[in-house]
């Protein structure tokens, strides 16, 4: 995945004097950037215009009144910065390509056809893939990395995997920058340790971006050594509990664990907890798998 973020050009510049000479006026691409969320008529109406004689799907200034989530979302973008998203995903190709590109049509992101094609035009390169494909992903990605750009690596990989990408990006001319998620992601606050000689000045950016980011050590490593011995915590408690609760219901004493841990441990809802953990490991059970060979490499 990958974001633009701000960086002036000569043409930002020319812009920025004529506008200190004169009035200017902008058209500019809300139309189709609208256009990429495929509203229908009906979705444009809402219940306030269902009913009006004439069509207003190519009305923008309806949008403001009916769809104002969308509007919200248009707006958000420009005031963070970011220009175009480009994503590429190895589902392209396959059988799950068309939800894949209809997610990202409807979200305003551009598919690239290789990881190539997407470095070459960003100035910002976010890898978030599983732990054993890291590396290769920035393999894949050095050879077009423009000089100087950002490579944010927030994958649940080994500070020996973080060390190697970053040489690979680096001997690129790329900036590479280690990324740890500390806790579940929540909706659109990401809260990310950050790690590497880039960090600091990455940090600001990515937070201006929305991110919840904070700089950690210079070193690189450290932050995804400070991830991976969490993970032993977190995946290892997920583990137990599950082991626990299987073997509980297939003894039929279920019940009675609860009750003895709810007593121990009076302020956590084992029933509530257990089923939270089973649906995680379920859902990203694959991944679960893939990080916890990584720590066994920390």
């Amino acid at each position: 995945m990958s974001a633009h973020l701000h960086v002036p050009t000569p043409a930002e510049a020319a812009l920025r004097q004529t506008l200190r000479e004169r009035i200017a006026v902008l058209d500019g691409a809300m139309g189709t950037t609208i256009r990429t969320y495929n509203l229908t008529e009906q979705d444009v109406r809402g219940e306030r215009f269902r009913a009006a004689p004439k069509d207003l799907k190519n009305n923008g200034d309806i949008y403001s009144l009916t769809r104002p989530a969308e509007i919200g979302d248009i707006q958000d973008l420009r005031e963070r910065g970011v220009g175009n998203i480009v994503a590429c995903d190895i589902k392209q190709g396959g059988p799950d390509e068309a939800p894949l590109r209809a997610h990202a049509t409807q979200h305003g992101v551009r598919l690239a056809a290789s990881h190539a094609e997407l470095a070459g035009q960003s100035d910002l390169v976010i890898s978030a893939v599983t732990a054993s494909q890291a590396v290769p992903v920035a393999e894949a990605c050095a050879a077009s990395l423009r000089s100087g750009a950002w490579f944010l690596d927030f994958n649940s990989a080994s500070p020996g995997a973080k060390i190697r990408a970053g040489g690979i990006v680096a001997a690129a001319g790329g900036r590479y920058v280690e990324g740890a998620v500390m806790t579940s992601i929540p909706p659109y606050r990401v809260p990310l340790l950050l790690g590497g000689p880039h960090a600091a000045a990455l940090a600001p950016l990515l937070n201006a971006l929305g991110f919840e980011s904070k700089a950690g050590p210079a070193k690189l490593g450290v932050a995804s050594a400070t991830k991976m011995c969490r993970s032993v915590m977190i995946k290892g408690l997920e583990a137990m509990v599950i082991e626990s609760f299987t073997a509980a219901r297939a003894w039929g004493v279920e019940d009675a664990v609860l009750a003895s841990l709810a007593e121990t441990f009076p302020g956590i809802d084992w029933e509530k907890q257990g089923a939270y953990f089973f649906q995680r490991v379920i859902q990203h059970g694959r991944r679960r798998a893939e990080e916890m060979r990584e720590v066994a490499q920390t």
